[in-house]
């Protein structure tokens, strides 16, 4: 009872700052972007909070309880490309989206980029976007369904449906701004729990020491990060594959929106430094749950994602276990309200817009996105009730999709005045298409992550078809020319300041 009345209460305080945000949101770049008026903090948090999503506090612990220090390969690349995300990518793009006639979308981005004006490149784009969110979204529909059914018995289809609607309910009203207030709360307490239970856990243990002597009681395996569990050298595909998540940061539309929608380019430094600060302890924390388990439960878990749920439920006092698994529901709930607004704003402004309704009104616009909100949710809620869906699986394959489609080409177009649209299209469609191809495959080479064939054959094709075709018009460079001046005049301001 006392756990059920914490979730209503923090279930309660998400929409209420969905209420106010609705207030506030006037237009579409309200919806969409807040308006490009966030600070650092409420920046990186955010950015970091749609990131993570469920399977920090789900699909990682059981990782990590599974596999022992592999896990390290995974947290490794992932707090590395978080790193470079936010080192290469943000600033050009808080800037060139602007300058882009201030593009709302990542799809709108790449339209105004290269002045495509027959909308192929915003099509297709968005029809990727489209595609792979519903994995992504279904993901976090997945795991809520997990936490409901494991904290409150539901039934699992139920749990599910109470999850979306959760979601559902704040990003219709609030948008942007409801999902990045939300997420700065959200993206707190994950790290505080991440922090708090693990500890708490290997205190029972009787400390680090006994959780590792734990640990190697049971698999001496568990404690090499070079070796898997049956005592057999990782692989190099293994390897990379592991390292290779870390790949995906350069192409996921959630998290670029975050880097589109900071007040000013000069705010990124210090949202960096926080982002990666936040990615670095929530990670550290999420593998520590998996350790902690493996010493303190003696029974094996069926499902080894419900791994942080059944610790919280073992070790702390209703209230305490009410508020520690609400930050479960603040991981899926930042991401998948995240995914969800993305996924809108393509259907508003990148179909709607684009190719039915030039001339739409702004109010017009923000209910069509709203409506999307809807449909979008409805479509992944299927994809999520099948109760064997696997969190991590699921995530996996939309981060490879979004990675490998978007990746390079955005990367290539922020750095290289040359490329032209025609190697853009050519990069989004080859590095969308290899995902799907070679996740169908299996055995040797095609076990490798879908996400390094699917950038390496993207970038190949983006150098391809910019070299065999006409270099950009001159607008195009010009713009490209603007931009770099923007970056540089802002660079020296910054040092003349410090």
């Amino acid at each position: 009872m006392i756990v059920t009345l914490t979730f209503i209460a923090y279930l309660a305080l998400m929409l209420w700052i969905g209420v106010v945000a609705y207030r506030r949101t006037q237009d579409l770049s309200d919806y969409i972007l807040g308006g490009r008026n966030l600070g650092p903090i409420p920046s990186a948090l955010s950015a970091g909070a749609s990131d993570m999503s469920g399977w920090l506090l789900l699909g990682l612990p059981g990782y990590a309880m599974a596999a022992g220090y592999e896990v390290f390969w995974l947290a490794g690349g992932l707090l590395v490309g978080t790193w470079l995300n936010w080192l290469l990518v943000a600033q050009r793009l808080r800037v060139y989206s602007k300058e882009a006639d201030d593009a709302l979308t990542l799809p709108a981005f790449f339209e105004k980029r290269f002045e495509d004006g027959n909308h192929s490149l915003r099509v297709i784009s968005a029809i990727f976007v489209l595609l792979f969110f519903l994995f992504y979204t279904s993901s976090g529909l997945v795991a809520g369904g997990k936490l409901f059914e494991t904290v409150f018995g539901f039934d699992y289809t139920l749990a599910v449906i109470i999850g979306a609607v959760a979601v559902i309910s704040y990003t219709l009203f609030g948008g942007f701004l409801a999902v990045s207030w939300t997420d700065v709360v959200q993206g707190l307490l994950m790290a505080a729990a991440l922090i708090i239970v693990p500890l708490v856990a290997m205190n029972q243990v009787g400390g680090m020491g006994e959780t590792w002597a734990a640990m190697e009681a049971k698999n001496p395996e568990l404690l090499n990060m070079f070796t898997g569990t049956d005592g057999n050298a990782l692989s190099l595909i293994a390897v990379l594959s592991l390292l290779g998540w870390g790949l995906g940061y350069f192409g996921q539309p959630h998290i670029l929106a975050r880097f589109k929608g900071i007040a000013s380019q000069n705010d990124v430094p210090t949202a960096r430094r926080i982002a990666v600060i936040w990615s670095g302890l929530s990670m550290l924390g999420a593998c520590l749950v998996g350790f902690a388990a493996i010493g303190y439960l003696n029974n094996p878990l069926g499902d080894e994602e419900k791994v942080f749920m059944v610790l919280v439920d073992a070790l702390f006092h209703p209230v305490v276990a009410g508020i520690l698994l609400a930050a479960i529901l603040a991981a899926i709930m930042s991401t998948a309200d995240s995914q969800l607004l993305v996924s809108s704003s393509a259907l508003a402004e990148d179909f709607y817009k684009a190719l039915f309704r030039k001339d739409a009104s702004q109010r017009e616009l923000v209910m069509v996105g709203r409506i999307a909100v809807i449909g979008i949710a409805l479509v992944a809620l299927t994809f999520a009730l099948d109760p064997d869906s696997k969190v991590l699986e699921l995530v996996s394959y939309a981060w490879a999709g979004f990675g490998a489609a978007f990746g390079p080409a955005l990367i290539l177009s922020l750095y290289w005045k040359r490329m032209n649209k025609a190697g853009a299209l050519a990069g989004i469609i080859v590095g969308g298409v290899t995902v799907v191809v070679w996740k169908q495959l299996s055995g040797g080479w095609f076990d490798l992550y879908e996400i390094i064939p699917g950038m390496i054959l993207a970038t190949v094709a983006i150098i391809i078809a910019t070299l065999l075709t006409p270099a950009p018009k001159r607008s195009v460079t010009e713009k490209f020319e603007q931009v770099e001046a923007l970056l540089e005049d802002s660079s020296n301001a910054v040092t003349a300041n410090a």
